[in-house]
C-alpha cells in the first residue's frame, strides 16, 4: 500500500468516522441527561433519510430548502418521541424506559415499512456534496472531505455551548443530580428538549452525509449505523462527548482498513468486539465516570 492509498483510506474513516461521531453525540447526551439509552436514535436518523427523499423526490424542493426541512422534521420528530414515549416513565423503573425506547425503535421501522415498502429507495443526489476534488494526488467527493470538518465544528460549539453558556450549566447540573437540579428551579423538561433537539439535529445532519454516497435508504438502514453509534458512545465512555467523537474516529478508521485489507465480513464482527473488550477491561469506557447509584 503506498502513501497515496493509505491517506486515501485515512480520509475515508475519518469521514465515516465523523459521522458516527455525530450520531453517537446524540446517544451520550441524552444518557447523560436521562440515563437513557435511545435505542430509537438510530432509526430517527433512518426517518431524516426518507424526509430528504420527500423533500427533493416527492416535492421536487432544491437541495438547500430541503436540508433545512429535514433539520426541522427530524428534531420535530425527536421531540414528539420523547414527550410521548419517554416523559411520562421519568419516574417509572429505569427498565421500563429502556423497554419504552426498543418499542419506539421497532414502532419506527414497521412505520417505515408500512409507509414507504421494505424495498429500498433511491437517495436524492446532491450535486454539490458528490463533486469531486483532488487533494495532493488523493481525490475523494466534497462530502468525504468536509464530514470530518463539520464534525469538529459542531463539537467545539457544542462544548461552547455546555462549558460557557446558562443552558449549558442547566444541562450540566441535570446530569449530576436530577431531582436537585429540579429542586433548585431549572425547568427539567425544557433542558430535557433542547437535549433532543440538538442530538436529532446532528443525526438529521449525518444522515445526509452519510446517505449522500450510497444509492439507497430501507427501513432498517438506520441499525447497525446506529448500534455502531452507540459503541462508539461507550467506547469514549458514555455521557462524555469527547469520548463519543473519538469513539466514532476510531471505529471508522478500524472498519475502513479492514474492509481495505480485504476483510469486510469483518469489519462489523470488530466493531462488536471492541464493545466486549472495552466492557471487559473499563466498563466506564475512555473517558467515563464511575457513578454512585443512590440506594
Amino acid at each position: 500500500m503506498n502513501t497515496t492509498t493509505f491517506l486515501q483510506y485515512c480520509l475515508a474513516g475519518i469521514s465515516i468516522g465523523g459521522i458516527y461521531a455525530m450520531i453517537a453525540i446524540g446517544y451520550t447526551m441524552v444518557y447523560g441527561i436521562l440515563r437513557l439509552i435511545n435505542f430509537a436514535h438510530g432509526d430517527i436518523f433512518m426517518m431524516a433519510a426518507y424526509f430528504m427523499i420527500f423533500a427533493m423526490v416527492d416535492f421536487a424542493l432544491p437541495w438547500y430548502v430541503s436540508l433545512a426541512l429535514v433539520a426541522i422534521a427530524t428534531v420535530l420528530l425527536g421531540v414528539f418521541i420523547e414527550k410521548i414515549a419517554y416523559k411520562p416513565l421519568r419516574s417509572a423503573p429505569r427498565m421500563s424506559i429502556m423497554i419504552s425506547a426498543i418499542g419506539v425503535s421497532y414502532l419506527l421501522q414497521n412505520l417505515a415499512t408500512y409507509l414507504f415498502s421494505a424495498l429500498p429507495k433511491g437517495y436524492p443526489q446532491i450535486p454539490f456534496l458528490m463533486t469531486n476534488i483532488n487533494l495532493g494526488g488523493i481525490s475523494t467527493s466534497v462530502v468525504t472531505f468536509i464530514t470530518p470538518i463539520l464534525t469538529i465544528i459542531f463539537v467545539v460549539l457544542l462544548m461552547q455551548l455546555i462549558n460557557h453558556t446558562k443552558i449549558g450549566m442547566a444541562m450540566r447540573a441535570v446530569s449530576k443530580d436530577f431531582e436537585t437540579s429540579q429542586l433548585m428551579g431549572i425547568k427539567i423538561n425544557r433542558i430535557i428538549s433542547i437535549t433532543f433537539v440538538i442530538g436529532c439535529f446532528l443525526a438529521a445532519v449525518g444522515s445526509v452525509l452519510y446517505f449522500t454516497p450510497r444509492p439507497s435508504v430501507y427501513p432498517m438502514a438506520g441499525s447497525l449505523p446506529g448500534l455502531k453509534c452507540f459503541i462508539a458512545a461507550v467506547f469514549g465512555g458514555i455521557g462524555s462527548i469527547p469520548g463519543a467523537v473519538l469513539g466514532g474516529f476510531l471505529i471508522g478508521l478500524c472498519e475502513t482498513f479492514i474492509k481495505a485489507a480485504g476483510y469486510s465480513e469483518f469489519s462489523d464482527v470488530f466493531t462488536f468486539l471492541i464493545l466486549i473488550v472495552m466492557l471487559l477491561f473499563k466498563p466506564t469506557g475512555l473517558f467515563g465516570e464511575k457513578i454512585a447509584e443512590k440506594v
